[in-house]
């Protein structure tokens, strides 16, 4: 038997760094992500697909955002299970309970609306753990799984969450417990578990049936979410009584948010750094958040904002990465001498370049001067 898990969809998620043109292009991918579960699933001959919380970014989704999502899920022609998970709980003003969802899901969408059981096919059950709130009391997973008999039945949870041994916070009531997890497995009374929450593609623990499948498309900076973009083919043995699981994975994510650290300290590092993203590809489904250390002339500081304002236009978002940048500027000897101007309107450059020097408050609204004049005298002013 062989099944589709992803989780993390957040259908309707916005990112306040896109520009006004990127925002839907980014949108349409994240759907575009779900269309392309379809063709895995043709690929593989999956028999259903599993989704471990989080279908959507919020329950207070636009009504046109809720009828596109369901039209994907429509199309990928097999079974789609959507368990609720902290963005879209079951609550008073759940998206899964509202007038429009209701009367447009389609017949191969299925909420996991309740804990505990339910039946796939004779023999094949998933094991529920819906959130009903943002702030669970108690851990859901363990819940569900903690009287399950051994009767040859395979199982597989879908549950939502940090799992305990993945963050410093262990009293946390909510965290999902791996004991309770791997003693379920060993003891056979289920045979994977689907988890959402972690937007990275991840096996927790030593069993390798235990899994966060990430989100489909990337959600955050990879240095914060290494491993996005993926949806796992997992295939369990029905003819062996112990159910062997083997996982693969299948990339359908297309944007990517990068985080770039460089040292640039002269006009070669200015340059070397425009080539690399001069070399990224696909430059429109491409974030970059940029952290830049060193101490610049001012001709060379005007090249760096040349650059930095030239691929702004290019990628999806390029954007300063405040806590990793450091950047000096300081005017160098001679640097003003060949402007060709004089009297009065060389005296002023000179009295810039002086508190350009300074340690005064004006002395950065000073080097930004000397650069602008630098930009307009070259003629690559924007």
């Amino acid at each position: 038997m062989r099944f589709l898990h992803t989780a993390d969809w957040q259908l309707g998620m916005t990112r306040h760094f896109l520009s006004p043109d990127a925002q839907p292009r980014y949108s349409a991918a994240r759907r575009a992500a779900i269309t392309a579960l379809g063709s895995v699933a043709e690929e593989h001959d999956a028999e259903f697909v599993v989704v471990a919380g989080d279908v959507f970014e919020h329950n207070q989704l636009a009504p046109d955002e809720v009828g596109r999502s369901l039209e994907v899920m429509r199309g990928l022609g097999v079974p789609v299970y959507l368990l609720p998970g902290n963005h879209d709980p079951l609550d008073a003003s759940s998206v899964y309970t509202s007038a429009l969802f209701t009367a447009e899901r389609p017949d191969n969408v299925i909420v996991l609306d309740r804990p505990g059981v339910h039946e796939v096919r004779p023999g094949l059950e998933l094991v529920a753990a819906p959130w009903y709130s943002k702030a669970p009391t108690t851990d859901l997973v363990a819940e569900v799984i903690d009287d399950l008999p051994v009767d040859g039945v395979t199982r597989i949870v879908v549950g939502h969450g940090a799992v305990d041994i993945l963050v410093p916070d262990k009293d946390r009531a909510s965290l999902i417990r791996l004991d309770a997890l791997e003693s379920a497995l060993e003891r056979g009374a289920v045979h994977y578990v689907a988890l959402g929450d972690k937007h990275s593609r991840m096996s927790v623990g030593g069993t390798g049936r235990v899994w966060y499948s990430g989100s489909p498309e990337v959600t955050n900076y990879d240095d914060i979410e290494p491993d996005p973009g993926h949806v796992l083919v997992v295939d369990l043995d029905e003819d062996d009584p112990s159910r062997p699981a083997q996982v693969d994975s299948a990339r359908i994510g297309q944007w990517r948010f990068v985080s770039l650290c460089r040292s640039v300290d002269d006009g070669r590092d200015v340059a070397d750094l425009d080539l690399n993203l001069d070399l990224m590809p696909n430059k429109e489904r491409t974030v970059v958040r940029h952290g830049l250390t060193g101490s610049l002339t001012v001709t060379d500081r005007a090249a760096l904002d040349a650059c930095l304002d030239r691929y702004a236009r290019l990628f999806a978002a390029l954007v300063p990465w405040d806590k990793q940048t450091d950047l000096a500027v300081m005017p160098a000897d001679g640097e003003f001498d060949d402007l060709g101007i004089g009297g009065f309107a060389a005296a002023a450059v000179d009295e810039l370049v002086t508190t350009a020097r300074s340690d005064t408050a004006e002395a950065d609204d000073a080097r930004a001067a000397l650069a602008l004049l630098l930009r307009l005298t070259d003629g690559s002013a924007a």
